[in-house]
């Protein structure tokens, strides 16, 4: 029977300490924005992308997420292909602070306590929400303040590849879009009920952008053992 207490409180005790491995690190790159001003390129950072990143790796397959994102979002009609939107010649330059979390999930085990270099690629997804001032375009195109502001909540979709490059550094290079439940980043719909009147653009089609970048992580935590009986 003590033999078999030990067995159960080791396997236990090993298993838990396998799980507490961290990341903590930093997000460089740019964004782009998808929406109703500007272009409708997919892929194609025109602003800086700046923040950081926490990571929590539950096994070797999947790790709980968080970041705080900081960057620049721009739309300008004349870069457009649209024949409408060149004609139109509206344009608008917002920043945004974004918070996300979720979950990462990797292609491959990777698991940061056995030797040699490693990598996989991997999925994240969660939530988000990106705070950000509000504005409209008055009658003369000019693209106005509302001096107030509001929060986007959105959903990230994130493909990337991630390789260790020492013991404790791990370099990733990403492409995240967010989805939104909003059409306020733009401008296209203000915020203010009293100027509903100026809101243009698809109303059916909510606002997007994507971070495109890398991840550079320390990684810290407590080594697995295991239990020999």
């Amino acid at each position: 029977m003590k033999y078999l207490i030990v067995f159960l409180f080791s396997t236990y005790f090993c298993h838990n300490s396998s799980a507490q491995i961290y990341e903590i690190g930093v997000f460089a790159g740019g964004s782009n924005f998808i929406g109703d001003v500007g272009t409708t390129n997919y892929i194609s950072p025109n602003q800086v992308a700046l923040g950081a990143i926490f990571k929590w790796n539950r096994s070797a397959r999947h790790s709980f997420r968080a970041s705080v994102i900081f960057s620049g979002l721009e739309g300008i009609d004349r870069k457009s292909e649209d024949p409408r939107r060149i004609q139109r010649d509206y344009s608008f330059n917002t920043s945004i602070i974004e918070i996300s979390a979720g979950m990462e999930f990797n292609f491959w085990d990777f698991d940061l306590h056995s030797s040699g270099l490693k990598g996989t690629p991997y999925l994240f997804t969660g939530i988000s929400v990106a705070n950000h001032d509000n504005y409209y375009f008055a009658p003369n195109g000019e693209y106005t303040s509302e001096n107030t502001s509001s929060w986007a909540y959105g959903i990230p979709m994130v493909l990337g590849y991630k390789q260790s490059i020492t013991n404790h550094l791990i370099l990733a290079a990403e492409i995240g879009a967010r989805y939104t439940f909003s059409d306020e980043l733009d401008g296209s719909v203000p915020d203010s009920e009293s100027l509903e009147p100026l809101s243009f653009g698809n109303t059916n089609s909510n606002d997007w952008y994507v971070f495109t970048g890398f991840t550079l992580t320390y990684t810290f935590g407590r080594r697995p053992c295991y239990c020999n009986f």
